[in-house]
């Protein structure tokens, strides 16, 4: 967090969180009751502040107002980078130490990044596929399928190449991915938590 958050939150500590209005979509893009941010300033701000609570509930700290965020996949989006060598999060940090990697029931790639849980988007889809092989070498349409078939939990026959490291797929569906990795995709008030609902006036 910036400074400025900080001391703003050491002077008003007991501002309501808001939620509901701000969400993170499957491609990486903030939204404000949806519709799209698209101001450098603001989205710069966003990045430099954004985090997650103790129940797994991520946010964006807009000084002493904590505004928690709808997920439409993880808490962090993938983007290719390097000119297509690398992966950075959406919020502009090079990934270096992804220690797990998963593939949901759709074919989608979450990985366990050092930032946090972090999905790659259907459009850097392209850039995974030939990136992941087996023991045998590429990966044909039948593993791919095979490791599509199998339960979630289960390890694959795959692996994920990225540079410096060979990460094994396991499958994980999608509804199961916040509970094991940790986050909250609708985070909702907790009981007895001050709050502003996006049907409050704006603030």
């Amino acid at each position: 967090m910036e400074d400025w958050v900080l001391r703003a939150l050491a002077r008003w500590p007991n501002v309501p969180a808001l939620f509901g209005w701000l969400s993170l979509d499957r491609r990486g893009r903030w939204l404000i009751r949806g519709e799209l941010i698209s101001r450098p300033q603001i989205l710069e701000t966003i990045s430099r502040n954004y985090g997650a609570d103790e129940y797994g509930r991520w946010y964006f700290q807009n000084g002493p107002q904590r505004g928690y965020v709808r997920l439409d996949t993880a808490p962090y989006v993938l983007w290719t980078c390097d000119g297509g060598e690398g992966l950075q999060v959406h919020t502009g940090q090079r990934v270096k130490q992804p220690s797990r990697a998963f593939l949901d029931e759709e074919g989608s790639i979450l990985l366990l990044t050092e930032y946090g849980p972090a999905a790659l988007p259907d459009n850097e889809l392209d850039w995974a596929l030939p990136r992941l092989g087996s023991a045998a070498g590429p990966v044909d349409e039948d593993q791919l399928a095979e490791a599509l078939a199998l339960p979630s939990g289960q390890a694959t026959a795959l692996a994920l190449h990225l540079p410096g490291t060979n990460l094994p797929l396991e499958r994980l569906d999608r509804t199961k991915a916040p509970k094991l990795l940790g986050f909250v995709r609708e985070p909702q008030p907790r009981a007895g938590e001050k709050h502003a609902s996006a049907d409050s006036p704006e603030p």
